[in-house]
């Protein structure tokens, strides 16, 4: 049976381009009871229980411990997203944390020299709690030289729960790290360490020439007050990459989150995608979704029309429909002529018809075929004599030759 409700709901008030929160907040609420009841039933049905489902007494199954399944908003444009600034990875700021955990591990990966930031994070003045969770830091160099296998680069990724990069390097990591890392959620995020020069109060850019030099990257670090906001900042962000295609995936929660929780990251990620990263903002959206690792999108916006400016649209007028008209009427009449002059033979191939000729024509090409006619005549009567005279040489020939047996033998 088909549904006749509508499968998203747009805002009665305002633009219409903006997300209505009740179809967020049923979105996620389904989606999170969704995903729950799989992973409740994956536990039931397994041959052999894993550590999640070792429960010794016969709890229910609000009580069984779950897995954190990551949960993403899929974004599709309208538009190719072209723009190489809007294509490096970036971060949007979100009001719940993926990365809570206190026993989370981080991995910073710098520009050189290492020693610089190593000592930064292990200076008096840097917050405690991200240093207990900064397990390594490695400069580029040292990344390149000792992670240059495939396996080498599996066991860093499964060392550490976070990948932090200075953005200076950003751009270089994707080669450097290989596709283990960039077909995953642990792409790094990158993260400003770099002292800004600044001259009354305005930020002064670098020479192009400057940067393109091999050690342009080892200019001075910022302080520890400064690194540790950006790397709280890196922390309380969702990652985004967008891809120079349609369609983009981006981490806004996790299974264990409240509905509540899960539509306000939803929100503060669609407006930080609509208001940074995509061209033309909203009018270049087509549709928005949310979906776990193993289920079905479940959409929370669509676009009404597949335009993203006005001026893309012409409007028809009563003298279009005119040439269109036009237009057909000449097609048609051009086929019918086409088919007047040609007829179909047996073999299924067009054949075209003989063109309608004058009087003078006519009686010019009966003569010539009246001509042709007799030549034809006189050429069979020819062979027909000859024909007869190749016959009779050889018994002319027989009875000469028999004649001349019987005057051997006698």
């Amino acid at each position: 049976m088909v549904s006749s409700s509508a499968v998203t709901t747009k805002v009665t008030t305002g633009s219409p381009y903006q997300l209505d929160q009740n179809q967020v907040s049923r979105a996620s609420s389904a989606l999170l009871r969704h995903i729950k009841t799989q992973q409740v039933d994956k536990e039931k049905t397994a041959t052999k229980k894993t550590l999640i489902g070792d429960n010794d007494d016969d709890s229910d199954a609000e009580d069984i411990p779950l897995n954190n399944e990551a949960v993403w908003l899929v974004l599709t444009t309208k538009k190719h997203v072209v723009d190489k600034n809007r294509l490096k990875p970036g971060k949007i700021t979100i009001p719940h944390s993926l990365n809570a955990s206190p026993s989370l591990s981080v991995c910073l990966i710098t520009a050189d020299p290492q020693r610089a930031v190593k000592n930064i994070v292990a200076d008096e003045s840097f917050p405690q709690h991200l240093t207990s969770r900064i397990d390594k830091v490695i400069g580029f160099s040292k990344l390149k030289s000792r992670y240059q296998s495939f396996e080498s680069r599996r066991q860093l990724f499964s060392e550490h729960d976070v990948f932090l990069a200075d953005d200076r390097i950003i751009m270089r990591l994707v080669k450097t790290l290989g596709k283990i890392f960039y077909k995953s959620s642990k792409r790094p995020i990158p993260v400003r360490i770099a002292e800004i020069e600044k001259v009354d109060g305005k930020k002064v850019k670098k020479d192009p020439k400057q940067r393109s030099k091999p050690n342009a990257e080892d200019s001075a670090f910022a302080s520890p007050a400064i690194v540790a906001k950006e790397i709280e900042k890196a922390l309380n962000s969702a990652a985004v990459q967008l891809a120079p295609a349609t369609t983009a995936a981006i981490r806004v929660g996790s299974s264990n989150f409240t509905p509540q929780q899960l539509s306000e990251n939803v929100e503060a990620v669609v407006k930080g995608l609509t208001d940074k990263f995509i061209t033309k903002g909203w009018k270049n959206i087509k549709a928005l979704h949310v979906k776990g690792a193993n289920t079905m999108a479940m959409p929370i916006w669509l676009a009404s029309e597949l335009w993203v400016e006005e001026g893309d649209v012409v409007e028809k007028t009563a003298d279009d429909d005119k040439a269109i008209e036009g237009a057909k009427n000449d097609k048609k009449r051009k086929q019918i002529e086409a088919g007047e002059g040609e007829k179909i033979s047996e073999g299924g191939k067009k054949s075209k018809k003989p063109k309608a000729v004058d009087d003078d024509e006519a009686a010019s090409l009966s003569a010539r075929k009246e001509k042709l006619q007799k030549q034809k005549a006189k050429a069979l009567q020819d062979g027909e004599e000859s024909g007869r005279k190749a016959a009779a040489t050889p018994a002319k020939a027989e009875a000469g030759s028999t004649k001349k047996k019987r005057k051997s033998t006698s």
